[in-house]
């Protein structure tokens, strides 16, 4: 009787989860036709302290699809400069560049955007990115709609590993 309960508890979790999604939280579906099929999970950043000129910015991205399509650009309101960038170690020399041509989306495939490698950069921030305060982003596509995410503020250094913030799990897909 206990396993039935539990997994009618988990039943009903997931479905609330899976209507949060779709109908509120950090995303909305009102940007585009529904025959993409982009997943868009982890949305977080970092707040920053005063001062700082930049910031970063992390998703997790599927294309459940059968055609590649290519993430090509970002833009955000908290600042009019934002660019998508690799960073890489040269040596002792971390080294970031923008990807002006976008990051690659193979069909079937998931990339995820992260700390030491390919992210978002919110340039010339004008003010600090604040925790607790999401920052809303529009992730722009080759071919799929573009799709309205809010970035999950985390204090500084910290990661959604790190953190007891459940939400930090959910996934936003736009079918």
């Amino acid at each position: 009787m206990f396993m039935l309960r539990t997994a009618l508890f988990s039943s009903l979790l997931l479905v609330s989860t899976t209507l949060l999604a779709h109908h509120g939280g950090s995303h909305d579906e009102g940007s585009g036709d529904h025959d993409s099929h982009i997943e868009i999970s982890q949305p977080w950043t970092r707040a920053t302290p005063p001062g700082a000129g930049a910031g970063g910015g992390f998703v997790t991205i599927t294309n459940h699809g059968e055609q590649d399509d290519r993430l090509m650009g970002v833009t955000t309101p908290i600042t009019e400069r934002s660019e998508i960038h690799t960073m890489e170690m040269d040596g002792d020399v971390m080294r970031m560049a923008p990807l002006p041509g976008g990051i690659e989306l193979p069909a079937g495939s998931t990339v995820t955007l992260a700390p030491g490698g390919l992210h978002l950069m919110f340039m010339e921030l004008p003010a600090p990115i604040m925790e607790g305060e999401p920052v809303p982003v529009t992730l722009e596509f080759q071919h799929a709609p573009s799709i309205d995410v809010e970035l999950h503020v985390l204090p500084p250094g910290a990661s959604p590993e790190g953190t007891a913030s459940e939400g930090m799990s959910h996934s936003h897909p736009v079918h």
